[in-house]
């Protein structure tokens, strides 16, 4: 927390997206109507599954409704401050909520990584070994999953993060982006930062590819599987399903992998902020319709709860 001169930073500005007022208004009004309506998508398939006793039994709504609840986390990390600096021209955070913000924000991103991985999985187990799926993935070992997602979610990057913390800043505390993010923050430190970037690096690139490997391969194996005769009558609703799980991978780990892996790319702060945006806002309120509302089983559900409110 220590400058270079000794003073200790208490606080960061985040310059936020540099737009004059009318423009800001209009990103203030967006960007409320886009969190709201991804609280209500997400909270609707939430209590469909607790309120769906079929539904609750099934590990892939199981998994469905915990990712639901991990969007509304991810999206609340971010979006609600952003919503704040949009309304304040100010955008003062102390160091403290810097930090604890960097550390939920990426906490919940590796958790979101591992819930994907948790779902290829699942729908591997359940295409390519069908007689065995209802021992494998039974309930309860559907939650210990969940809870393995999240607790190697939010163990991956307290290292990185306090070695962060750590660090000198010189010169400036105004971090140019609408949220604590690395790329800016490690710009405001005091050379040389030795191995910080490196282990951050490490950390990184290991979450990203072996989840993504694993993902590949899932996915890889299924699609093979369809490929077989005994796959001919139900090949076409299977893979409609498998359809929206990979379109959900792949905006995720799309913009992630290009911000994070591509030397330089955090650098350009427009298009940072862009990319940023993308995948904390706007995908989080995609991947309910992509996941869920397009589902048959959810939309049978929904229907059943709307004729017992009639």
């Amino acid at each position: 927390m220590e400058s270079a001169n000794g003073t200790a930073v208490k606080e960061f500005i985040l310059l936020g997206f540099g737009v004059e007022q009318e423009a800001r208004v209009f990103l203030l009004i967006f960007f409320t109507t886009l969190y709201v309506l991804t609280l209500v998508e997400n909270i609707t398939i939430i209590t469909l599954v607790l309120l769906d006793t079929h539904l609750a039994q099934l590990p892939m709504y199981i998994l469905l409704s915990n990712f639901s609840w991990l969007e509304m986390c991810y999206t609340t990390a971010t979006v609600p401050r952003m919503l704040l600096d949009l309304s304040s021209p100010h955008g003062v955070i102390s160091f403290q909520a810097c930090f604890l913000q960097f550390y939920m924000f990426f906490s919940l991103g590796t958790t979101e990584c591992f819930f994907l991985s948790a779902m290829a999985l699942d729908r591997y187990l359940a295409i390519c070994y069908p007689l065995l799926y209802p021992k494998i993935m039974s309930p309860n070992s559907c939650y210990v999953l969940v809870a393995s997602c999240w607790g190697l979610g939010f163990l991956w990057f307290i290292i990185p993060v306090l070695l962060i913390s750590k660090l000198p800043f010189c010169t400036s505390n105004i971090i140019d982006h609408f949220l604590c993010d690395p790329g800016p923050i490690l710009s405001l430190a005091c050379p040389p930062l030795g191995d910080i970037i490196f282990i951050c690096d490490i950390f990184m690139n290991a979450l990203f590819f072996s989840n993504v490997f694993f993902v590949v391969l899932s996915y890889s194996a299924v699609i093979l599987t369809f490929t077989k005769a005994s796959y001919e009558g139900s090949r076409k609703k299977a893979f409609s399903t498998i359809s929206f799980h990979l379109l959900v991978v792949t905006l995720f780990y799309g913009s992630v992998g290009g911000m994070y892996l591509i030397p330089g790319a955090e650098s350009q702060s427009e298009v940072t902020k862009a990319v940023t945006v993308f995948y904390t806002a706007i995908t989080p309120f995609l991947n309910p319709l992509i996941y869920c509302l397009r589902n048959e089983k959810v939309k049978e559900a929904l229907k059943r709860r709307l004729r017992r409110g009639e």
